[in-house]
């Protein structure tokens, strides 16, 4: 895996983001997953979607993607080009999804770094060294929870079920 990352940041700072509002119920028949990422956090920002490039971040407050097990929300997430999400917390089972599914990787920060990153800013994240650089700040560093590398094997293979040690 990339062991770098960067992307340009999209901020909703609030917790208990779920996944209703990353991706609402109306939309779960839709089978095409580009055409489910049309709808990706229509609960907040109707235009999420057309914000996003490819490799962009997604940051966000504490117990991000709570609420069902639907795999469609890290899915949708993923196919706008969102690459990963900072928050505090994620709620297990979205942890699960995006990781197991090969979506996302999740990045878990402290609240006081949310609160630090603006919307726009433009991030590198080393994974390796568990370190975020806002390029946008003149290089200010932040630390992040240290980022297991099999999470991130995990990712980079598709998924769990492509994953196969070394």
């Amino acid at each position: 895996m990339n062991k770098i990352l960067r992307g340009k940041v999209h901020k909703y700072d609030r917790d208990n983001i779920d996944t209703d509002v990353i991706i609402p119920g109306p939309y779960l028949k839709i089978h095409d997953h580009k055409e489910l990422a049309k709808h990706a956090m229509e609960g907040i920002d109707p235009k999420f979607p057309e914000k996003i490039q490819q490799g962009d971040l997604l940051l966000a407050g504490s117990n991000f993607g709570c609420g069902s097990s639907r795999e469609h929300a890290p899915i949708a997430l993923s196919q706008t080009g969102i690459r990963a999400i900072l928050a505090p917390t994620f709620a297990r089972i979205f942890y699960r999804n995006a990781v197991d599914g090969g979506y996302l990787l999740p990045i878990e920060i402290d609240k006081e770094t949310v609160a630090k990153i603006a919307d726009g800013d433009e991030l590198e994240i080393s994974l390796a060294e568990n370190k975020i650089t806002n390029i946008t700040k003149g290089g200010e560093q932040y630390s992040m929870k240290p980022f297991p590398e099999l999470i991130a094997k995990i990712v980079e293979a598709g998924g769990l079920m492509k994953y196969r040690p070394d």
